[in-house]
């Protein structure tokens, strides 16, 4: 269990650790999440596809595995690094231990990596490309592996396959949940505001959509670069002219301002964690957010019937956007709150006043 194995940086950097979870060398891209507790919410967040997960709390696994606070059915991250893991869970719902959890979803899992330090470096360096080995007898080569590495189909490959209904008939609203990469927690939280959700693949067409006659639209959070998805993008152009109730949640913020002309980039480290400060433009209130993305909408690309209704107080991004000519409006946080504060969910009542002002 104590095997070691060898990380490996882009930058060239080379931190020795100890194995968990599967065995086997994976090369991905690695970020890092700030926050404290919610692991379990981190393991199994779709956004984290293709990447190397690195928690900067010290401890994880104290309480252990617990299947109802995953965000959808098994993890999509390429590993999971730590600095130290708890063999001996204590928690009354718990079921499981986490490296047996990550053996059973095939996850690499290293520890006794100095993850402060590692932070550091990618706070500095920015995102990049990572290796965990087995041996450095061949550096070179396993250097060689990195290169060239890029997560993509990254949407494709976490959105559902088929059409997925969820809550009964007489549900109040009907909601079509196009599904990005959706957090559980989402549905969740469209379901307790008495709303029938169809879910979507993400390769629907607008046809297709408009043809279930929802009262909205949910576009959900998901991983990957989000001017890849051009397809998507034009469909989302033809609902926008319809003026149907959109609300947008991370990556479905980045999709929506991108069919009405604005533009993303990739930011150095992104935004992973419970405890981002966004500013609600329209009080000046600050509300703590959890986030988890790695490309943002550029603020100043934003097309005339958009305006900024919220900001990242640490690097002013745009967190939040309103639209004028027509019944949307997107996040770039998660404001089901997984794992994270609750500071934002009126949001998803905003949505709902949105579609009763459309009925």
């Amino acid at each position: 269990m104590e095997n070691t194995a060898y990380l490996l940086l882009e930058n060239g950097r080379v931190f020795e650790g100890k194995r968990f979870g599967a065995q086997g060398d994976i090369t991905g891209e690695i970020v890092f999440t700030t926050s404290m507790t919610g692991y379990l919410e981190t393991l199994t967040d779709p956004n984290y596809f293709g990447q190397m997960v690195v928690q900067t709390f010290p401890l994880i696994g104290n309480y252990g595995v617990i299947p109802s606070d995953f965000e959808s059915n098994h993890p999509h991250l390429k590993a999971y690094i730590v600095r130290e893991w708890c063999q001996e869970p204590s928690n009354y719902r718990s079921e499981g231990n986490l490296d047996a959890f990550l053996k059973y979803n095939n996850i690499i899992g290293l520890y006794d990596i100095d993850t402060r330090e590692l932070t550091r470096i990618i706070r500095e360096h920015g995102v990049m490309n990572a290796r965990i080995a087995s041996s450095i007898s061949d550096l070179q080569a396993e250097k060689d592996k990195l290169k060239g590495y890029k997560i993509t189909n990254a949407v494709l490959s976490v959105g559902c396959k088929e059409m997925q209904i969820a809550q009964p008939d007489d549900s109040e609203y009907h909601v079509v949940l196009w599904d990005f990469g959706v957090k559980s927690k989402i549905l969740k939280s469209l379901k307790s505001l008495n709303c029938r959700v169809t879910i979507v693949p993400p390769f629907s067409t607008a046809e297709q959509i408009i043809a279930l006659k929802p009262n909205g639209i949910t576009m959900s959070n998901g991983p990957g670069d989000p001017a890849e998805n051009t397809g998507i993008i034009n469909e989302i152009k033809k609902l926008c002219n319809l003026k149907m109730p959109i609300f947008g949640i991370g990556l479905g913020h980045q999709l929506l301002a991108l069919s009405q002309g604005a533009k993303t980039t990739k930011l150095k480290y992104g935004h992973r964690g419970a405890n981002q400060p966004t500013k609600y433009m329209k009080t000046g209130l600050i509300y703590i957010t959890s986030q988890n993305h790695g490309y943002a909408v550029v603020a100043d690309s934003l097309p005339k019937n958009a305006v900024l209704s919220f900001t990242n107080v640490n690097d002013g991004s745009a967190e939040g956007i309103n639209y004028s000519d027509m019944p949307a409006f997107s996040v770039q946080f998660h404001p089901d709150a997984a794992s994270g504060p609750l500071d934002t969910g009126f949001l998803f009542t905003r949505f709902i006043e949105l579609m009763k002002e459309g009925c």
